[in-house]
């Protein structure tokens, strides 16, 4: 047998022998398991009723009003906190106005009925809009030493306000025909993360 016959014999031998080695690697046991898994994100979702806690005419000097609204949490998540922005603009009817409106409408009283708590007290409406007050912060304690803050899910808060047009004995009549636009914005946050 020639040099070229037995080296092309010596070589078709080596590739089956490979093919033969390669093929039995792919011979043994297996099995095979499948998770199915889900992440789902919660809900924040805050809602206050009635969504116009004030609209009134014919204001003077000396006047109060006495509002209740509610704030729900709609949502699967807990709320946190519940930050109360306020906004305002005023038209001046008569253009007569150097004064600010907002410095003579205070809010003597945010009472959060649930948590037995004054988030607001005495203050004017420009005043307030300085301020982000909590209206259910957590850190409230009841007589028995138990933390009671927050909005849990599914559960609502009464409130009660109370805004007076302040009679400061002085001439006011800058104010006849005037109007104020009060925005409130109640900005929910979620409690922080946790193991679950």
């Amino acid at each position: 047998m020639g040099i070229k016959k037995k080296l092309g014999l010596s070589m078709v031998s080596g590739m089956l022998g490979l093919a033969l080695v390669g093929g039995g690697t792919f011979a043994y046991f297996s099995d095979q398991e499948e998770t199915n898994n889900t992440f789902a994100a919660g809900t924040l979702d805050l809602s206050v009723n009635p969504e116009a806690i004030i609209d009134i005419d014919n204001l003077k000097p000396g006047d109060t009003m006495m509002r209740e609204f509610n704030l729900s949490n709609d949502g699967s998540l807990e709320i946190e906190n519940v930050n109360l922005e306020t906004n305002y603009s005023v038209a001046d009817m008569n253009g007569d106005n150097d004064g600010d409106f907002g410095e003579h409408i205070k809010v003597n009283f945010l009472w959060n009925w649930d948590q037995e708590s004054e988030p607001v007290f005495e203050t004017t409406l420009y005043e307030l809009s300085e301020m982000d007050p909590d209206v259910v912060k957590r850190d409230i304690w009841d007589p028995l030493w138990e933390q009671k803050g927050g909005l849990d899910s599914g559960e609502t808060h009464d409130f009660w306000v109370e805004f007076e047009f302040v009679d400061n004995g002085e001439d006011q009549n800058i104010f006849q025909g005037d109007s104020l636009q009060l925005q409130w914005i109640f900005n929910a946050t979620q409690s922080e993360g946790e193991d679950i």
